[in-house]
């Protein structure tokens, strides 16, 4: 008898408990299984030359910022103003890849809005964002000399994670 209620019990308390823990997650800070690993090889037309491609192996040598954004991103176009700030600095190279966007809409964002990429690729289809899990737009990695995730960020960039953490990363692989 004391079985048959306690059962229901035990199972409301599991759930209380999955609920807790699911809640006090933070998705901007989820692991990327990424980060340490050389980042996904691929070869995308340039944004403003689709006639030229661009591949990762062509930042070798260099510490760089890829940012993940699209033109019809309300969160891209809030942290886009700290970008194109930062772009004046000349400290790091920032790459863009436009994902699931259309040219057009693209260039027409960066022109009115500043451009503070080197340079952007085009993934049309989302398929380099998948080899990158991006989970959804603006989405922006740290990558080294060596072509390694050293950092993923989720969501847009705020002042404080550029200068706290993005920028302390870079000093240190920089040296």
């Amino acid at each position: 008898m004391k079985a048959r209620f306690l059962i229901p019990f035990l199972v409301f308390v599991a759930l209380v408990v999955f609920f807790y823990i699911g809640l006090s997650l933070k998705p901007r800070e989820i692991p990327s299984p990424l980060v340490g690993k050389p980042a996904p090889a691929f070869n995308l037309p340039q944004l403003h030359a689709p006639d030229k491609n661009f591949r990762v192996e062509d930042m070798r040598g260099q510490v760089w910022i890829f940012n993940v954004w699209a033109s019809w991103c309300v969160s891209c176009r809030d942290e886009h103003p700290l970008w194109v700030e930062f772009a004046q600095s000349n400290q790091l190279p920032i790459v863009g890849l436009n994902y699931k966007d259309q040219r057009t809409d693209a260039l027409r964002w960066l022109l009115q809005l500043g451009n503070p990429y080197v340079l952007s690729v085009m993934d049309s289809e989302g398929r380099v964002g998948i080899d990158y899990g991006v989970y959804g737009v603006p989405e922006t990695y740290v990558i080294d000399k060596q072509g390694v995730i050293r950092m993923k960020h989720i969501g847009p960039i705020t002042p404080d994670v550029l200068n706290g953490k993005i920028l302390t990363l870079v000093q240190e692989l920089s040296k």
